[in-house]
């Protein structure tokens, strides 16, 4: 699979951002399926899909990046933020040269060179 950064974070990494954002709403405010869908804009079933690993579920993320998603739930929820697409917009410029999505391309890019530290460099140039 050979993928730019760019196709990784679209395909990968932002739909990993919202399986961790569905489970937090459920998990650490108690919501249903449903209020989780609305909070987020998204259907039912697709939150389904997210809590049992059929969409989603390729990226792993640490317990200090956890952390950083449960701090954005919290900004949905607790501090009033109804712009969800703006929480995950910052998450995943936090995350876009990330460990986790560093190493899963490197995983799943044989191509990608051990060394390569392309997604850091644009980072942090741009």
């Amino acid at each position: 699979m050979k993928l730019l950064p760019q196709e990784l974070e679209v395909w990968y990494l932002i739909p990993a951002l919202r399986r961790e954002l569905a489970k937090i709403l459920i998990s650490d405010f108690g919501m249903s399926q449903k209020h989780a869908s609305q909070t987020l804009g998204m259907t039912e079933s697709a939150i389904s899909q997210y809590l049992k690993s059929k969409r989603g579920s390729e990226l792993k993320f640490s317990k200090e990046e956890i952390e950083k998603i449960r701090e954005s739930t919290y900004n949905l929820v607790e501090n009033g933020s109804s712009n969800v697409n703006e929480e995950i917009y910052k998450l995943s410029i936090k995350f876009r040269a990330s460990n986790a999505l560093c190493d899963f391309h490197k995983r799943g890019d044989k191509t990608v060179h051990k060394d390569c530290d392309l997604c850091l460099n644009i980072t942090h140039s741009a």
